[in-house]
């Protein structure tokens, strides 16, 4: 039986105005100082990472995997994009993702954006960058550790700063979101750890040097970039089969009588992560989430592309 991939983020009728905009400015701050420090840092040979890292981010978050109590969980990836890329790049990578997502397949809302890049992808980054940079002189058995831990962390402290927010709007009590919350998240965490060792073990044993903090230490080849694209391309080749339970957030929600199991009326030109015209077929998700992966994978190649112009 094939599935859909669920919708994932906060919609708009989640958070009050004023928290939605509290979150787009300081996610606005943010972001300019991550272009900065981005524009200073960026070696020509970290552009097409970059590029694959944004596809394959999308491409894994198709795959909602089942948990307990009839919930899915999917990958952020905000942690292995900043040990991947540094947390700065990092970021850019992460908001490229979550701004296709909302803006092609209405995954999220419009006026909450700033909040979904804050939770998943800035917060993210940061907590993985910190935690595994801490183990830089340690051996690879400690540094997975350390990955692993951090990206359990930084879906956790996702989660942690959406309940807030969402108890800011004045839409649930604190004392009851927060630790519904926190208990599937840190179910959902351990996916997330589990697939970001598993992602980082192969690239240090076929790869190392795409782990090197120094850009300019990349080796040449573009041989690494074809199979990045292809792995993305074929992971996306999966996303008939994820879970169609509703992930944590969904599932929280349902729960306290926030939303229905009704979705909103399509808005965008590839709602639900499908092609219109294809029905819902696998066809038609696959589909969507080929164009989504060459969209941000694009997207975030020509703006490197830029910065480094401009540099």
């Amino acid at each position: 039986m094939f599935f859909s991939p669920v919708l994932m983020h906060i919609p708009d009728s989640f958070l009050s105005v004023p928290v939605s905009v509290v979150c787009w400015v300081i996610t606005a701050l943010a972001l300019a100082v991550a272009v900065s420090k981005t524009n200073q840092a960026l070696g020509e040979k970290q552009i097409p990472l970059m590029g694959v890292m944004a596809a394959f981010i999308f491409a894994a978050q198709m795959i909602n995997f089942p948990i307990l109590g009839g919930t899915s969980g999917h990958l952020l990836g905000g942690a292995l994009a900043a040990i991947m890329l540094g947390p700065w790049a990092g970021m850019l990578v992460m908001t490229a993702v979550i701004a296709v997502q909302a803006l092609l397949f209405q995954d999220g809302g419009m006026t909450v954006m700033g909040a979904n890049i804050l939770n998943m992808g800035l917060v993210t980054a940061t907590i993985g960058y910190g935690i595994y940079r801490s183990t830089s002189n340690q051996p690879k058995p400690i540094k997975l550790f350390a990955a692993g831990v951090a990206a359990w962390l930084s879906v956790v402290a996702g989660a942690t700063l959406s309940s807030f927010e969402i108890w800011l709007s004045g839409n649930a009590e604190l004392k009851v979101i927060l630790p519904a919350m926190l208990i599937v998240h840190a179910l959902i965490g351990l996916g997330e750890a589990t697939i970001t060792v598993a992602a980082l073990s192969f690239i240090m044993r076929m790869r190392p040097d795409l782990l090197d903090a120094d850009s300019e230490a990349v080796k040449g080849g573009r041989g690494w970039i074809f199979v990045g694209v292809l792995t993305s391309l074929g992971v996306i080749l999966l996303s008939p089969f994820a879970s169609s339970n509703p992930d944590g957030l969904t599932r929280v929600a349902m729960n306290l009588g926030l939303i229905s199991q009704s979705r909103p009326a399509p808005s965008a030109l590839f709602s639900n992560y499908a092609i219109p015209f294809l029905g819902k077929t696998p066809f038609s998700t696959i589909g969507a989430g080929i164009i989504g992966t060459l969209v941000v994978g694009a997207i975030i190649f020509l703006i490197g592309r830029g910065m480094k112009a401009k540099s």
